[in-house]
Parts: C-alpha cells; structure tokens; sequence
C-alpha cells in the first residue's frame, strides 16, 4: 500500500488537488490522507483544524483526515501542497508542489517553492516565468508539465450550464454575469466592485453572480456587507468554494487581478477588469521582476477605471463577445497545459513515480515527462 498526503490551510488548495484525490481514492493500492487546518492571526481569524477545513467538503470520508501534529509523526512516499510554505510529515520520499492559481502577479514565482522535489507546472507561461526568474535551470526535471487538474470540468464537457443555473435558482434568459475579485488587499471589492455590482443590478438586464475569495488577505471585507445587501432573485452570493462551475455558467466574468480570469481563457468569452492601481502598485513593488501586465496582463478583456465605464463595458462586451477572442486563445494556450486532461497527466506521473502500473485504475505511464504535454488546447 503507497502512502499519500495532501496538505493545505484553505478550502482552494483541496479544490486544487481534489479531482487526484478522487482519482488517487479509486485505487486499491493507494491510501490516500489530507490534513492542515491553520493557527490563529492578528486579525482576529480563529484556528482551523483539519477536521473543520474538510468537513466543508462532504464527499470526503472523515478517516482519510489527519490532524496536523499526528501527520507529522508519520510517514509517506508523496506529499502534495498547494501552498508554498506546506505542510510536511515526519519523513516522505517527495514532496509536489501543485499550485491553487495562476495570475499576471505570480506569487508563486518565489525562492519558498525550491523546497518541493517536483513541480506541477501549470503551463508554458508558468514554466517561462520559474525559469526566468533564476528559479530553475531550463530542461529541469523538477519541472513536470502537468497542467491544472481544477480546470479539467471547465472543458472536458461534464458540465451543464442548465444545472448549474436551475441550482441557482435562475432561468439563463438573462446574460449571466460573474463577479469575482482576487483576495489580495486594495481588491476591487474595497473600492468600485460593490458600486459596479449595484447598478448593473438595477438595469434589470442581467443575472448576476458573485463568488468572494475563500481566504482573503482583509478578513474585514469592506465591501462584502454592501454586496450581501443587493442580493435578490438575479443576484446571488455564490458560497461554493469551487469557483469552476459558475465560471462554466458565466456569459461574462469581472474580476481584477484575480487567477480567475487567466482560467477563464480557456472558454474565450468576455472579460471586464476592474482596474485597482493601488493594489498593483503594492504587488509590482513586493514581486518586482516576476510582476507581469506585459506578456498577458489584462489583455484579454477590457479594463474599467470607474463604474460607469464597467457598466458599459459589460454591454458592449456582451454585444461583441469575440473582440479580444484572438488574444484570449493564444493566452489559453500559453497558460495552461493538458486543458481538459491535466488529472490524466498528474496520475500517470503519480504512478509512475510510486511504481505502480494501471491493473487497479488508470492508464500506464509510456515515455517522460515531456510526453505529459498537449501542444493544442480544447
């Protein structure tokens, strides 16, 4: 029996690592455990223990979680994180690093992620961006072209946007409209989302979804009282911790600098970007050179200084919905390898690396790494 833990803080590390778990969880030779949970902070936000982090998620059996001070006494071959710093046991024989984001701020690219053996890239740009901050050497392989395994349902076609909808309580008559800002402090939920969010409520026209960051830097949330006091039977507060089924359902997303809209590239449909100077200027300065609007940026959608500027760009995207589509598919394909079959390329690795073959489940590994990549994506 092969060993695997997965360990994260927050409800978006696990839905990060989810679909290998449910992957990893068919096998009859793989056990699989999860711990982490979270200590206090200065701002006021209580200690989360494992068994309160993944009772949120009913479909995982409470025997495959693992309270943090007793994972650390025990043993495994593969540990898996989503967050930088990690969480890591007494002993192990690797530790992956697999990601819960990707955006133009790539907080990621940092010295925190040399303590992983292996890297889960999410994509070229990814692979680029460790390179070219002196992070690796290119040709690594510590570098393992996976894909992001969150985003398979986004294109694999097991979605339907009428269940998603009929779940909501809406009809899909009006154009769906999400809203979701990055967690990073000076978001847009601080400054005009909430005002952008009220008058396109008032026009009647739309249906509208907003899906707030599951851990935000700012646990006061300025601006989340005024949203909670719009919602009416066309606009909802979405609690789900998997963002990916109302980004399937959106016929147009608003974010800010938020790793949503880089996934949102891979359905080619329109963006508003609600411009935060504030944050930006922060982030260029912490992040310096691995900070990028160049390569993608924003460039796949419009970008809104004020509300009223938002306001019609969401119409005017809507009645041009492929006027940035040329950019956001060549984004698409930079950003994200194996779209659709990400898992498929994790568990053939994962496999491989434990010394299993595919008799309990799955398909047998043939070739390297490099074999893991699609060049097209769906």
């Amino acid at each position: 029996m092969k060993r695997v833990l997965f360990a994260g803080y927050a409800p978006v590390h696990f839905v990060s690592f989810e679909p290998i778990y449910e992957r990893l969880t068919e096998r009859s030779d793989v056990r699989v455990e999860l711990s982490g949970g979270r200590d206090a902070d200065d701002a006021g936000l209580g200690a989360t223990t494992a068994s309160e982090l993944y009772d949120r998620f009913p479909n995982v059996p409470r025997e495959h979680v693992v309270e943090l001070d007793e994972m650390q006494e025990r043993e495994y071959d593969l540990v898996f994180c989503a967050h930088s710093s990690g969480f890591f046991p007494k002993a192990d024989r690797g530790r992956v690093q697999i990601f819960h984001g990707l955006s133009f701020r790539n907080m990621a690219v940092r010295r925190d992620v040399l303590i992983y053996d292996t890297l889960f890239v999410i994509g070229p740009y990814q692979m680029r961006s460790l390179i070219d901050n002196k992070l690796f050497r290119e040709g690594s392989d510590r570098l393992v072209p996976t894909g992001f395994a969150k985003l398979d349902r986004l294109v694999d076609g097991s979605l339907s946007r009428d269940r998603i909808l009929d779940d909501l309580g809406l009809t899909g008559e009006r154009p769906v409209v999400l809203y979701a800002p990055t967690g990073q402090k000076r978001n847009s939920l601080e400054s005009t989302g909430p005002e952008v969010i009220r008058r396109l409520r008032d026009t009647g026209d739309y249906d509208i979804l907003v899906k707030l960051h599951d851990h935000p830097r700012n646990r006061a949330e300025p601006g989340r009282e005024e949203i909670e006091s719009m919602l009416d039977e066309h606009t909802r507060l979405v609690t789900a911790f998997d963002v990916v089924p109302y980004l399937y359902a959106a016929d147009l997303l608003i974010s800010d600098a938020s790793s949503v809209s880089m996934e949102y590239s891979l359905l080619d449909r329109p963006v508003v970007y609600l411009d935060v100077p504030d944050l930006i200027e922060a982030v260029k300065r912490k992040k310096k050179g691995s900070f990028d609007l160049e390569t993608w940026g924003r460039k796949g959608g419009t970008v809104a200084r004020w509300p009223d500027e938002a306001v019609r760009a969401v119409e005017w995207s809507l009645e041009n919905p492929d006027a940035h589509g040329e950019i956001r598919r060549a984004m698409a394909k930079d950003l994200f390898y194996n779209a659709g079959t990400a898992t498929d390329a994790a568990e053939r690795w994962i496999l491989s690396e434990l010394g299993l073959g595919a008799d309990e489940r799955g398909p047998t590994l043939v070739g390297t790494a490099g074999d893991l990549c699609h060049e097209d994506v769906a």
